[in-house]
């Protein structure tokens, strides 16, 4: 965070575009303000590409005037239902050639209907404009006309904000929150993002307004939600989430894991609190772990709840959750609007084998178990282990320690494995239409218990992986099922 005077502003816009704006406000009468994510970064002192300009007048004329002045490189769009327009160009030269987007919009006034987020517009002066808007720190703006030009305009002292760390509202944060429900979400993203604190009242508001969450689309949520999950200490954003009231209407299915029981004086650890930590542990391993393996992370417990028994003599348990809590992801991204395609599939994936590493690493390590895993898991083995490896959070430093060393056994053995290509070591060069062709069978049980038959003895290292040793135990396999071969079709080297 950097203060900086009006005449330093002034030199840290001094860019083409910030004077061409300018001079196009000018030449039509009108003022003109860079305002919102632009401004702010400024200060945090973060790259930000994209600029939003708000003229108190109309926009679009400036960006069509804009348009004009930059020539047939620069490309318009206009969308006047909204009383908005972009204009996109090119600055540099090769490889310092960049794309710049300027998105103007006439200042406003809005009010909101209690039933919708959609407001009802109206010309307005900037005052309005920065009434409008969301967060003290997204409301500061930056005049572009010539003779004001790097000057702030921050009536809600949200340069002090950001000085302070604090997410604020300009007004009553009861009718911000109220007005447009989706500014919770964003509120605790920037409070994640940035690693600031949300201000008393504010946090306050957002408890008693969360009910109205439910007027937002899934996707609009789970857009924000990812950026929460992206963050540098994602679980900072769920603590806030989880305290307002919101992740309560958003994910039921991980806030239901906040629940300890006792019997005999024996209780389970809090799940809740495991999968955050969890997820701690996964972003301070894997530095920038994608998206999808965070989220993995995030539900990969999800099925305790349904699972968790009392065993006299065994205690708690909470048998195929890592099963139960598969079938459960494709509910939760429906339900949230998440892609229903292979990324989903892969969450569904780690969700049902992140238990089978920890069994391997809590006893001897055979490699037939380790062939088995890699079979199952495939490419995204180095993901499992990832988040297997985050998933130990034992406060027993030494079966912490034991986890993590016979873990790093399996990655060796895995290693191993992938550079002698596991793909053709371990798929069964007799595949299942020379089976059905061999016994004149159709896609049936009788196949799929062959099929079966020979990648176990593949994935067990009982036989190797070639065709005269496969058509021996085959033949003898089903010899016991009461199969025989048909001629036309019959290996020589069987016969």
């Amino acid at each position: 965070m950097k203060l900086y005077s009006d005449q330093e502003l002034a030199e840290i816009l001094n860019q083409d575009v910030f004077h061409l704006i300018g001079d196009c406000a000018d030449e039509l009468g009108v003022e003109c303000y860079v305002v919102g994510g632009y401004v702010r970064d400024i200060f945090l002192e973060r790259p930000s590409k994209d600029i939003d300009v708000v003229v108190v007048g109309s926009g679009i004329e400036v960006a069509q005037l804009l348009k004009k002045k930059l020539g047939r490189g620069a490309h318009l769009s206009v969308f006047r239902n909204f009383g908005t327009a972009q204009v996109k160009f090119y600055e540099g030269r090769g490889e310092k050639r960049v794309e710049k987007e300027v998105e103007f919009v006439g200042a406003r006034k809005e009010s909101y209907s209690h039933d919708s987020r959609k407001p009802i517009v109206e010309d307005g002066t900037l005052e309005d404009d920065q009434n409008r808007r969301d967060f003290t720190i997204n409301a500061m703006a930056i005049c572009l006309n010539k003779n004001r030009f790097g000057e702030l305009v921050d009536p809600f002292d949200g340069i002090y904000d950001l000085e302070d760390g604090i997410i604020r509202t300009p007004l009553d944060p009861d009718i911000t929150f109220s007005d447009d429900p989706l500014r919770m979400m964003r509120c605790v993203r920037f409070a994640t993002q940035l690693g600031f604190f949300i201000d008393d009242e504010t946090f306050d508001a957002l408890s008693r307004n969360a009910e109205r969450l439910k007027i937002i689309s899934g996707e609009r949520i789970q857009d924000e939600l990812n950026k929460i999950i992206m963050a540098p200490h994602p679980s900072t954003g769920f603590d806030y989430l989880y305290r307002s009231g919101l992740l309560q209407l958003i994910l039921p299915e991980l806030t239901a894991l906040d629940d300890v029981q006792t019997v005999n004086g024996r209780a389970h650890k809090n799940n809740y609190y495991h999968t955050l930590e969890v997820l701690e542990n996964l972003v301070r391993q894997g530095g920038e772990a994608p998206l999808w393996l965070r989220w993995a992370a995030l539900l990969h417990d999800i099925g305790k709840m349904k699972t968790r028994r009392w065993e006299p003599g065994t205690g708690w348990t909470f048998h195929n959750h890592n099963y139960v809590g598969a079938k459960m992801v494709p509910q939760i991204f429906r339900r949230l609007k998440l892609p229903m395609d292979a990324k989903m599939k892969y969450v569904e994936k780690l969700v049902d084998l992140h238990m089978r590493p920890i069994v391997i690493a809590d006893e001897e390590v055979t490699d037939s178990a380790v062939r088995r895993l890699l079979n199952d898991a495939g490419d995204d083995i180095d993901d499992l282990m990832t988040l297997c490896e985050a998933d130990i959070t034992s406060k027993n430093s030494q079966r912490k320690q034991q986890f993590l060393q016979n873990f790093q056994i399996v990655r060796e053995k895995l290693a191993d494995l992938k550079e002698r290509d596991y793909k053709r070591l371990l798929q069964p060069v007799v595949d299942g239409n020379e089976i059905m062709e061999m016994f004149n069978l159709k896609p049936s049980r009788e196949v799929g218990t062959l099929k079966q038959t020979l990648k176990d003895a593949v994935l067990d290292n009982r036989v190797p992986n070639e065709r005269e040793p496969l058509l021996q135990l085959l033949m003898k396999k089903a010899k016991e099922m009461g199969l025989s071969l048909t001629s036309p079709s019959t290996p020589s080297s069987v016969e």
